[in-house]
């Protein structure tokens, strides 16, 4: 253990890995994004989650390696039951970020999800253009009615709120105005992201995004029902099978295994101060 943590802490201050451990909590969707990475659904057959044990064996894990953060995506986190509960639960652990589309948030569960004011939790939340029927378009209907609903209920409970926003052909205009409305909303300009469509997933069926370079993105290991993986665009689904291309280990319990092996494979890549990330 000792020789692990030493080994992350040594690859963390030479800039080759981030401090971040991501966790794939499900593949299932509620909606069917045109970009996305993993091919989530509905109708999504192999739901394929971490359970609740794993998640929060593997930040206790992590925070003891000397991991600093934690994210975790999907599919639709909020989908899984209990979710609301285990966030709180993780975010006393580290300091944690939950990506989702907002889309499930009924009064129940922004009661529920409450709490996580009192922790040290984040919730980014996807929103890809000012306009309702362009961002409806890549994102599935009433996608941004339900956004815009949900934002203001979890800031007004103190919850912390971040804005993704995933570029595909959207004008500088069209990203000026969704600034002008994400400030309108009470979310800094620091506390919203945007990055390219990844091709990878449905996005490479699709035609769409960028191809990733060796540098493009920083290796952060990343735990999924299918194993451990480089960073948290790596366990992408193509035709409703896994790209193995960046598997790390297919076992992820206890954690010092993959992380011995993600370590060993992120010393062969570029790294330091003067290697650009474009992607994050």
């Amino acid at each position: 253990m000792t020789e692990t943590r030493d080994a992350l802490r040594d690859a963390i201050a030479e800039g080759q890995v981030g401090d971040r451990l991501w966790l794939y909590a499900t593949y299932h969707c509620n909606l069917a994004c045109t970009y996305c990475l993993t091919e989530s659904s509905p109708r999504i057959a192999d739901r394929r989650t971490l359970d609740r044990n794993a998640m929060v064996e593997a930040v206790a894990e992590a925070r003891e390696l000397g991991i600093r953060r934690v994210g975790i995506t999907g599919g639709e986190p909020f989908m899984l039951p209990g979710f609301p509960e285990l966030l709180a639960e993780i975010g006393e652990m580290l300091p944690t970020l939950a990506l989702t589309n907002a889309t499930l948030f009924s009064e129940r569960m922004v009661e529920r999800a409450a709490p996580l004011a009192d922790s040290d939790v984040s919730l980014q939340i996807s929103l890809d253009s000012d306009q309702p029927t362009r961002n409806d378009e890549f994102r599935g209907p009433d996608n941004y009615a339900r956004v815009l609903d949900a934002i203001p209920r979890l800031i007004d409970r103190g919850i912390h709120v971040r804005i993704a926003t995933t570029i595909q052909d959207q004008t500088p205009d069209e990203l000026h105005r969704l600034c002008v409305l994400h400030r309108a909303l009470g979310i800094s300009d620091d506390d919203h992201i945007v990055r390219s469509v990844v091709r990878r997933g449905r996005a490479d069926t699709m035609g769409m995004g960028i191809e990733l370079g060796l540098t493009d993105v920083l290796p952060e290991l990343t735990l999924t029902a299918d194993g451990a993986f480089m960073h948290p665009f790596a366990p992408t689904v193509r035709h409703g099978r896994t790209d193995l291309d960046l598997l790390v280990s297919r076992q992820i319990r206890p954690l010092k295994h993959p992380m011995r092996r993600f370590l060993a494979a992120a010393a062969g890549l570029p790294s330091g101060g003067d290697v650009a990330r474009n992607i994050r």
